[in-house]
């Protein structure tokens, strides 16, 4: 934890302690904590949504820097903020680079064989591809491993680790084969919830501990996704097939692919935070 959130953290107690441990208050409290803790998680994402919506109201259309380089650039100083600021240590780092690295690979592929496009200008740019959508998966590895410390994640019942990075392989070979073979989607999606269907995960808010399934939190991590990639695509960052004519939402069925991108951010992140059983009852 960064001087910041310790900073924080002991603020917020010292506010919070003379709130009711019982009654509607404490569970406001423990809601309004939740909130204010997903979104000190979401900082690197929220940040970037927040300078790719502004480009699109604002950003000059004659600037002398291509709006892709400008977002690219500012995607650079975010994630440097986020280091200088301790906000994020250098070890989350790698899990960070990692996702930048996985996810530019299949943004060249799928972009090349046309499942989005972006817009042509700019020079920061691998294949087509600017390199401010790298940072865009980074965002995910971001709040992944900020998640598991602010909330302190413990897990009961989860699947050996060799497991996961197998099935995780699997869907991310799907991603790109399905262009050419059987989508094994559908077959990935049950052999998840096969996996996971007795894995719980626990968190810590304020002063409760509180359980949920951990196929439940994978999918609520994807819908969340899918609302930001709205937000996105609404903003010009990059479009599909179906919005060239005109923005639309994404297809709701884009979740299933952000369900099962969830397997291959939590086992990057697994390497940096293995995941640890819940603490024995005194």
């Amino acid at each position: 934890m960064s001087d910041a959130e310790r900073f924080l953290e002991g603020r917020w107690r010292r506010i919070l302690a003379s709130a009711p441990t019982r009654g509607p208050v404490s569970w406001l409290v423990e809601f309004l904590v939740f909130g204010l803790k997903q979104a000190w998680a979401c900082v690197f994402g929220g940040a970037l949504l927040a300078v790719i919506f502004a480009a699109r109201l604002w950003y000059p259309e004659d600037a002398a820097l291509a709006r892709n380089d400008f977002l690219t650039l500012a995607a650079v100083a975010i994630q440097i903020v986020m280091i200088a600021t301790r906000l994020e240590t250098w070890r989350e780092l790698r899990v960070v680079v990692l996702f930048h690295i996985v996810g530019t690979v299949m943004e060249i592929f799928k972009t090349d064989v046309g499942s989005w496009a972006y817009g042509a200008d700019g020079f920061l740019r691998i294949a087509g591809v600017p390199l401010f959508s790298g940072f865009m998966y980074a965002a995910v590895g971001s709040y992944l491993v900020r998640v598991y410390r602010l909330f302190d994640l413990r897990f009961t019942r989860y699947p050996p680790l060799w497991v996961t990075a197998v099935l995780a392989g699997l869907i991310y070979l799907n991603f790109f084969t399905h262009h050419y073979i059987w989508d094994l989607r559908w077959v990935l999606l049950v052999a998840v919830a096969l996996l996971f269907a007795r894995s719980m995960m626990q968190f810590r808010v304020f002063r409760r501990v509180y359980r949920m399934p951990v196929l439940l939190a994978f999918a609520l991590v994807a819908l969340f996704i899918w609302f930001a990639e709205n937000i996105a695509t609404f903003s010009q960052a990059w479009s599909y097939p179906d919005q060239e004519d005109g923005w639309q939402l994404v297809s709701i069925t884009k979740l299933v692919s952000w369900f099962l991108l969830m397997i291959i951010s939590v086992v990057l992140v697994t390497w940096v935070y293995p995941p640890k059983a819940p603490a024995p009852r005194e």
